[in-house]
């Protein structure tokens, strides 16, 4: 064991609660690819760790946690095999299912887990879902809070995910070379998902899921560790990630109300977490072609590495939404790069944009935040009655609770 239980206390605990949520995926992986069965062994893995919380803060964690945990899940995996009376004709032979003794492989696993869970016949929802379940190792139950929808809808999601791949006969195993990228790249939006909603949650009282942007940073950090990354948009993802939570702590007040980014206290953004971004990006842009992640990741770092708003290099800044815009066109793209005009050109040019935008783009039109930027603009523009409208409905098209509540504030205090 690698801790004495003697004197413990709550670090060990911590220290188990680390090592479970390490252990976990690639055992899963491991039992996955050994049982073929996805569900079964992921039965078996959950009824491991079950043992493992109670065993390991009381005894210690285990030097190689993930082979205890594939050892003990084998076992359970292997029990539920021969008590399942559906499959009493399976008992005859149940003694085959034993491997012979052997080592669990040095190998991780943990890949070939994330691109199974991305699997192309799923839906996106499905697998955001998967991927935080097998890969995550969150229940349901904190799936369906993370999410923020019913936890029957996220039970019938990951049920019908598992129905799908089992129904496609896609066994364990890396995805063909033609098939790669594609996966890879299905993966990185999955997890930029759960980034997002994690870092400004779509609806509730609280501006951040706070639980939801760690563990997309975690299975970031997994992620980039196992793949080759020739594209270089993993390792943009992940320091995009780093860049934004950096500012997380600034961007409420002791009483939870919303701090925007002009009026944020800098000193309490994480400056190591920016240095690592910084450092990640600046390496993959010097030897990768670029792509959306990074261009994103570049355009927090230049947000970050300014002392305030009014030193922030927004020239650079709008010619890094110029390239984001020709590789990867969307509305919030346009809308940030509108943002980035109006600081380089004034707020008319921002608004005669921001019209032109709108008229091409009902997503954009009906969306809170092209509200919010009308309303910001005008006001910059000494327009304030129409500023105060605009403000008033961006707060009414928003359910994040501290959005509506400074965006109401907005609306007043500019009328």
């Amino acid at each position: 064991m690698t801790h004495d239980p003697g004197a413990a206390g709550e670090p060990l605990v911590t220290d188990a609660v680390r090592a479970l949520r390490d252990a976990a995926p690639s055992a899963l992986a491991v039992l996955v690819r050994r049982y073929g069965d996805f569900e079964a062994c992921e039965d078996a893995v959950q009824e491991a760790l079950i043992a493992a919380s109670d065993q390991w803060p009381r005894d210690g964690v285990p030097d190689s946690p993930r082979a205890w945990l594939v050892r003990v899940a084998a076992r359970r995996y292997i029990d539920q095999v021969r008590s399942d009376a559906a499959r009493r004709r399976r008992e005859s032979h149940a003694a085959e299912l034993e491997p012979p003794p052997a080592p669990v492989p040095a190998a991780d696993d943990t890949l070939t887990l994330f691109l199974l869970c991305c699997h192309p016949a799923l839906t996106r929802a499905a697998q955001v879902a998967l991927t935080l379940r097998a890969v995550g190792g969150l229940t349901t139950a904190e799936i369906a809070r993370a999410l923020l929808v019913p936890e029957s809808t996220v039970a019938q999601r990951i049920s019908r995910a598992k129905a799908r791949i089992r129904a496609s006969g896609e066994g364990f195993r890396m995805p063909r070379a033609d098939e790669l990228e594609a996966r890879l790249a299905a993966l990185r939006h999955v997890l930029y998902l759960i980034f997002t909603e994690g870092h400004t949650a779509s609806s509730g009282d609280r501006l951040a899921r706070v639980d939801l942007s760690a563990e997309a940073i975690r299975l970031a950090r997994q992620l980039h560790g196992a793949d080759p990354d020739a594209s270089g948009e993993t390792s943009g993802l992940l320091a995009l990630m780093l860049l934004t939570d950096a500012r997380r702590a600034a961007r409420t007040d002791d009483t939870g109300a919303l701090v925007p980014l002009d009026e944020q206290d800098r000193t309490r953004w994480d400056r190591r977490m920016i240095e690592e971004g910084v450092a990640i990006v600046t390496d993959v842009l010097d030897r990768a072609p670029i792509g959306p992640y990074q261009l994103q990741a570049a355009i927090a770092a230049v947000h970050d590495e300014a002392s305030s708003t009014k030193a922030t290099d927004w020239l650079e800044i709008l010619g890094l939404y110029d390239l984001l815009a020709r590789l990867a066109p969307g509305p919030m793209v346009t809308l940030g790069r509108i943002v980035a005009l109006a600081m380089v050109e004034g707020p008319a040019a921002g608004l005669a944009a921001l019209d032109r935008a709108e008229a091409d783009s009902a997503a954009l039109a009906d969306h809170h935040r092209t509200w919010a930027v009308r309303a910001h603009l005008l006001e910059r523009s000494g327009s304030t009655d129409a500023a105060s409208l605009a403000f008033a409905e961006a707060a009414r098209r928003t359910l994040n609770g501290p959005e509506q509540r400074y965006l109401a504030a907005k609306a007043r205090s500019a009328g």
